[in-house]
């Protein structure tokens, strides 16, 4: 029996135990959300069963294949999506829950640096963002034109391949590496360039299709920044570090005040017009010195693995194949110019500031994909009307593209936690 025939048994059971009745408008009324509850609380754990079963059924077909775990989460996405077999029916609901999974990633991100270490990388790395990020958009604006692609949505394009992949990047970076090695800290500083970047180009997209200007709005953030750091560190001091020394005894208590602060600051840089990983950053930085920081770190890993299963998944079951008709082969070609490219910039740039030959292959081949920001500018764009949607499945197929062709040169060359080889496996 098909997922989909299972599904619809289980709505018509669950439709044939609510009658509802003729007479009484209200309880009518009433009964029927409780039936499209029961409706959307099946589909739900219907989509989740099948997301993690096929999840572990791929990724054991995966390690048997010495592929990335994360080539096997993606595939299983394009296999179980709308356009394939059709099982899992809303890709993008999937998508929006998966994104605590990147809030809670940055947040840890954060835990691992220090405010004075995070300045002093930022500045040791200017230089080789700038180049970089230059680099790979007037080569992605270039492709795009030969493409057919008009200038407009050239431009976008490029502004899209700039950027590196936080997920994949730290994702495959061991904790040895994250915390004792240069490399994670070089790593780490890029891509946070990069991400400030990112803010500023999404602000700019935004503003294009409001009635306020880009200045206006780039200068409420400039303004509002340091209020949100300074909010921060105040209830930091004045509140979450008191409460952890006084009950850090309690684990469940300390686990659910992680994640009310994570969460928390999250939101409140949301409602000041950034975004959630940036108030999640910025959360994980402030208690980065505290002594209980390491215990923050391990008890949310299995949940940061949890929602990004779903990511990686939503990645998959979002391309739309039957729109690619046309742009397949040049937003493959991109891909694949960027795998290409990326690790030989990379190394070029961080030779320039000094660093050396292995440590810029190999920031290169980490940092060597595009970014799940590279989506999010896409469709900012789209919105905004800057932009065709045939525009947005080019560079969702070229994302996908890096994405498994990086992640797989990663796991079979460097260091990483979900390595097939036992030389190459580090936690």
């Amino acid at each position: 029996m098909s997922g989909v025939l299972l599904i619809e048994r289980l709505l018509r059971r669950c439709s044939s135990h609510t009658s509802l009745p003729v007479n009484d408008s209200e309880e009518r009324k009433i009964r029927f959300y409780k039936v499209q509850h029961e409706r959307d609380t099946i589909v739900m754990l219907f989509s989740l069963f099948l997301i993690f079963v096929g999840a572990a059924v791929f990724a054991t077909g995966a390690l048997y294949a010495r592929q990335s775990l994360i080539i096997g989460y993606i595939i299983l996405g394009v296999v179980l999506g709308p356009d394939v077999l059709g099982w899992i029916k809303d890709a993008e609901l999937i998508k929006d829950i998966s994104n605590i999974g990147i809030i809670f990633l940055l947040f840890l991100l954060g835990l691992h640096l220090s405010p004075n270490k995070l300045l002093e990388l930022l500045k040791q790395t200017t230089f080789v963002t700038l180049l970089s990020s230059g680099s790979f958009a007037l080569t992605g604006w270039a492709i795009s034109m030969l493409a057919g692609f008009d200038f407009t949505n050239a431009v976008v394009i490029g502004v899209a391949c700039m950027f590196s992949s936080t997920i994949i990047g730290l994702k495959l970076l061991p904790t040895t590496v994250l915390h004792h090695r240069h490399t994670g800290e070089v790593i780490i500083s890029v891509l946070l360039f990069q991400d400030l970047i990112a803010i500023a180009v999404l602000i700019v997209f935004q503003a294009a299709s409001s009635e306020q200007s880009v200045m206006l709005e780039m200068g409420k953030l400039v303004v509002l920044f340091p209020v949100l750091i300074g909010i921060t560190w105040v209830l930091k001091n004045y509140v979450l570090m008191k409460l952890f020394f006084k009950y850090d005894r309690i684990q469940e208590y300390v686990f659910l005040l992680t994640l009310a602060w994570c969460l928390g600051i999250s939101e409140m840089a949301y409602a000041m017009g950034f975004s959630h990983e940036t108030g999640a950053f910025i959360a994980g930085i402030t208690v980065a010195t505290s002594p209980i920081a390491v215990f923050i770190s391990e008890s949310l890993k299995p949940l940061r693995d949890f929602f990004l299963v779903l990511f990686f998944f939503a990645l998959g079951a979002g391309l739309r194949l039957g729109e690619l008709d046309g742009i397949w082969l040049p937003a493959i070609g991109l891909g694949l110019a960027m795998l290409l490219m990326k690790p030989i910039v990379f190394r070029f740039a961080l030779r320039k500031v000094s660093e050396t030959n292995r440590l810029g292959w190999e920031t290169g081949f980490r940092l060597g994909q595009m970014s799940e920001f590279s989506l999010l500018i896409v469709f900012v764009a789209l919105n905004s009307a800057l932009i065709d949607s045939s525009t947005v499945y080019f560079v969702q197929l070229a994302t996908l593209v890096t994405f498994i062709g990086s992640s797989y040169s990663v796991v079979l060359r460097y260091p990483t936690p979900v390595a097939v080889s036992e030389r190459l496996r580090r936690d």
